[in-house]
Formats: C-alpha cells, structure tokens, sequence
C-alpha cells in the first residue's frame, strides 16, 4: 500500500475513491473497502482510501472530540492489511477546512486523485461548513457515485460512536463484536517507575499516543509482539492510589508467566473483557491484595474460555 501524505502532485492512476475517518475499522468500513476493492477490480482501478489527521472535531472542538479508537498508526497497519492500494492521509487543518465543496469534487477529487468511482456512506457530508453531500457528489459527470447504507446488527447502527459505548460500559465482547475483533492498544514498551515490581506484579509500561482513551479500568488481555500471545491483566487510567495518581493516563500490562526486558519493544494489547474500574485504596498492602484478585480472575477467565 502506498501511503501519502497530502493530496499527490501529479494524478494517481485511475481509481475507486472513499472518503472518511475510518477510525477503528469497524465492521461497517470493512463492509465499505470490501465493496470498494471489488468495485475497482471489475473496472481495472486502483483502490484509494482518503482520511484526516487529525480527526476534523479535534480542530474544530478540541474538549468535546471523540476519543480516538484507533492511533494513525494502527489505522495504517489496519488498511494496509484490507488490501487497500493507496492510503491519502490528509493533513486536516484551518486552510483545508475551508476548501469550498465544488472545489474539493472537482480539483481534488476528480483531478488529483483521478476518480472515476466514489463510494460513499449514507451519511457523508464535504467541503467548507459542510456543505456538500452525496446529490452534490452524484453531480459530477466526471465518475460514478454510490452510497452504502449503514451497515447493522441486530437492529444496532455500527459505527465508531457505537464502538465507543460499548468499551465506555465495559462490554468488550460487543465491541469486539462490532470491529469484528478484540479492541486493542498498540505501542512501545518506556520506563516506568518500577513500582509493579516492587509489588510482585512486574509491568509493561505502553506508550500512549493520546491522553484520551476510549476505555478505563482494569481488563483482561492478551499481549501480541513478543515469541508468543501471552495472557496477562493491563490497568488503564490514573493509577489513584500511586501519590494520588497521575494527570495523563497511563497503559500498564502485568503478563502472566513472564519475566524478561522487553523495553522499546512494540507490543499489541487486545481487551478481552473488563474487571473492574479503577480504585482508590488505602495503602499499598490493599492495593497489592486486589492486584492479586484480579490475576486470580483472569487465570480463571482464560481457564474457563
């Protein structure tokens, strides 16, 4: 796949276009590239993928944006992995906010991407103020334009906001359900503070790529990256109880079974199901008992799966 940053100098080869945020790669976009790689392999296309960076309420409503579901990263890895040709990851600021929406289809769309299919959701609005939609984009005579409506289950729209809920109220196996896989954080092994091995329960400290994720609490996972899966407990959030906790959130993974260096490493953590959410306690001791418990459950869980 070849990933782009910006809109290309010179046309892309001829192609099947979609546009959208894309974050998470729910069940719903994988609907959505499935149609769009077959569409562009019965018309001898390439198959394009644009998306922003970052995320357009993060420019425009900072304090109120949605968490992230997946990091540039990950949603790269992700697409990449869907067979998807080229990956346009626009830069997403003022300046091209304010792209007028007949100029976005007719410059950027139809020229520098050299659309000649546009494969849209039901709901896709463009351009300044958003104001173009699909019958704006249907407009154009210069490529073919097609809606998929939104995909369900069980009578449940599937998006990213629905996503979101399910890992807000600790129901993993329905997000997995809609991403059609467990929900994971992937990043690299930095220092910590080493107070997980002063306790007995030795830890992976994961970089976070934002300071606000779509999840809190103490879960159930599995770690990916290493010579094996290993299964293990990861607490998400402030650690209350460490020197009245921390101001950003930290990800820190106990695996079971294991004791080697794995610092700098770039580790996958998949959330299988939640514990419990995050505590104060009273001194380490009672801390320590609970860690204890919740290795205790997890076993049991993974014994019982």
């Amino acid at each position: 796949m070849h990933v782009l940053r910006g809109t290309p100098h010179t046309p892309l080869p001829r192609s099947a276009l979609t546009i959208g945020n894309f974050d998470g790669l729910h069940c719903g976009h994988s609907a959505m590239l499935a149609r769009l790689k077959a569409e562009a392999k019965a018309r001898h296309l390439v198959s394009v993928v644009m998306t922003f960076e970052p995320h357009p309420r993060e420019l425009f409503t900072p304090d109120s944006a949605p968490a992230r579901l997946t990091s540039l990263r990950e949603k790269i890895e992700l697409l990449r992995e869907a067979g998807i040709d080229y990956l346009i990851v626009q830069h997403f600021n003022r300046s091209f906010a304010s792209i007028d929406a007949l100029t976005f289809r007719d410059h950027i769309v139809a020229r520098q991407l050299n659309a000649q299919l546009v494969l849209v959701g039901d709901d896709f609005q463009f351009g300044a103020k958003r104001s173009g939609d699909f019958n704006l984009l249907a407009a154009s005579s210069d490529f073919e334009t097609y809606s998929l409506p939104t995909l369900k289950q069980d009578g449940e729209r599937v998006s990213s906001t629905a996503v979101r809920l399910a890992l807000q109220s600790g129901q993993m196996a329905h997000a997995a359900k809609l991403l059609d896989r467990p929900y994971s954080i992937a990043g690299r092994v930095v220092g910590g503070d080493r107070l997980g091995r002063e306790f007995g329960f030795p830890t992976a400290n994961i970089q976070l790529k934002h300071n606000k994720p779509p999840l809190f609490g103490i879960f159930i996972v599995e770690v990916l990256g290493l010579d094996r899966t290993y299964q293990g407990v990861a607490s998400l959030g402030f650690r209350p109880t460490i020197h009245g906790g921390d101001i950003k959130p930290k990800l820190e993974v106990h695996l079971f079974d294991f004791n080697r260096d794995i610092y700098r490493q770039h580790l996958r953590v998949n959330f299988l199901a939640k514990l419990r959410d995050e505590e104060k306690y009273p001194d380490f001791d009672t801390l320590i008992a609970q860690i204890q418990k919740d290795c205790d459950q997890a076993r049991a869980w993974f014994a019982a799966r």
